[in-house]
């Protein structure tokens, strides 16, 4: 983290230190006592000064931060096992910069810049790219707002920020979403190439779930403008809209009640947009989207025991579903999630987390086309998916590490699918898939 706001001379005695160090004949110029020795001290701070990262200006404070999230990824698609070395896209690997300034008593203006970093992607890789394709690596641009913030009216930021509906379905007082989010299941793996009948399809698993892997009701970060009200006796409220046509609307609660550490929120969504169908990624691919989502979750811990529990469900209405997919199609996606497990400091170093996932998820139809030779298509001629579902189960063990910041995970999951197919006038069952184990172990750790 570097400084804040006046703390000059703490910086000014660091930078004199390396001028000493670094300046070997500066030892003689402080034994001669003559005239010319302050100018020679000043003209070395100059030098290391011009040369030295630092803020821009006194008045807004600047914190660096980050958290680096690398795992080792072992999977079982039925046919092939393997091991790759992976990025933990739950919560990725990530750099930032933040601020703040203090205007008068009252108000505050800010800022966040973070840029998330994906050296090979869990959520993008598959059978055939350890990786991911490279556009799913490298860097991406996760905030980047700017805030004024009123104890007394609220906060309002600009910029690509998260809404009311980014992350209501993650509540989770455990902090085990570092290692896999129990509503978000695509995280690990979800690049990876449907098998049936000993073959690869043309299609991801996650391609099952209606918003491309993403929990229906769950929301994103965005070009928008957001409002969250103060909070009251833990509650508060939060709005958000974005181009070209989104806007959702949310509440969410905060707080302990005696032995019980509460966190949760619900959250509506919706768009209807002629032109942006990434902004509820997951409407299917069409220049008309029109959507609409519900969802929430909730998080409770009785700190005593450790005992803890997380709940979430959340459901996606999509109006251009029989539209885009041809025959009687359903148009609604729902999911529910549920996370139980208990947290103690069993050990000297932190907290230990033993803890157990459920994620089940029935949807109607996604514009996802089989070719007549596709491994899981059971015509003889291109289909779609009418309806899908997915189920998953999971175990995992987490070891915070205090002195460190760091976390040490592994979560093992198990995925079973199915799917309806139609080609437009008739639906049936695929051909039948294969499941899908994978063993996510690594650590996080923040700076």
């Amino acid at each position: 983290m570097f400084g804040g706001v006046g703390k000059p001379a703490g910086w000014a005695s660091i930078l004199i230190a390396g001028g000493l160090v670094l300046g070997g004949s500066m030892s003689a110029n402080a034994a001669d006592f003559g005239g010319d020795c302050c100018a020679d001290l000043e003209e070395r701070v100059a030098e290391l000064e011009a040369t030295t990262a630092r803020k821009g200006n006194r008045k807004v404070s600047l914190a660096i931060y980050g958290k680096v999230n690398q795992a080792l990824m072992l999977w079982d698609d039925g046919v092939e096992q393997n091991v790759y070395s992976v990025t933990n896209d739950a919560s990725r690997t990530r750099f930032g910069f933040k601020g703040k300034a203090k205007v008068t008593s009252d108000l505050e203006a800010g800022f966040k810049i973070e840029i998330g970093i994906r050296s090979a992607n869990s959520k993008r890789d598959n059978q055939n790219n350890p990786l991911g394709a490279s556009a799913d690596t490298g860097f991406d641009i996760r905030h980047a707002w700017w805030h004024l913030k009123s104890k007394t009216y609220g906060t309002i930021q600009v910029g690509h920020t998260p809404t009311a509906s980014q992350e209501i379905t993650e509540s989770n007082v455990a902090g085990t979403g570092d290692a896999g989010k129990f509503s978000d299941v695509e995280d690990s793996g979800g690049g990876f190439r449907l098998i049936s009948g000993g073959a690869q399809s043309s299609q991801d698993w996650r391609r099952l779930i209606a918003r491309t892997g993403s929990a229906p009701g769950e929301g994103d970060r965005r070009e928008a403008i957001y409002y969250v009200s103060p909070t009251y006796s833990g509650f508060s409220v939060s709005a958000g809209w974005g181009g070209d046509d989104f806007w959702d609307a949310g509440v969410r609660y905060s707080n302990e009640i005696g032995s019980f550490e509460i966190e949760g929120g619900i959250a509506y969504s919706e768009i209807t947009d002629e032109v942006d169908n990434s902004a509820i990624h997951g409407c299917p691919t069409n220049t008309q989207s029109h959507c609409q989502m519900l969802g929430g979750s909730i998080s409770i811990m009785e700190t005593k025991s450790g005992i803890y529990g997380n709940f979430a469900a959340g459901q996606m209405w999509d109006d251009d579903a029989t539209v885009n997919v041809a025959g009687a199609v359903d148009d609604t996606y729902f999911f529910w999630a549920a996370e139980a497990g208990i947290q103690k400091k069993w050990n000297h170093l932190g907290k230990t987390t033993f803890f157990g996932q459920y994620y089940d998820y029935d949807g109607g139809a996604v514009q996802r086309t089989f070719s007549a030779t596709d491994a899981a298509n059971s015509f003889n001629a291109d289909a779609q998916i009418a309806s899908s579902e997915v189920q998953v189960w999971g175990l995992g063990v987490m070891q915070k590490i205090d002195a460190a910041d760091m976390k040490l995970y592994a979560l093992y999951r198990h995925y079973e699918f199915d799917m309806d197919l139609t080609d437009g006038n008739t639906i049936q069952a695929s051909n039948a898939l294969e499941d899908f184990d994978v063993l996510m172990t690594g650590a996080a750790i923040k700076f």
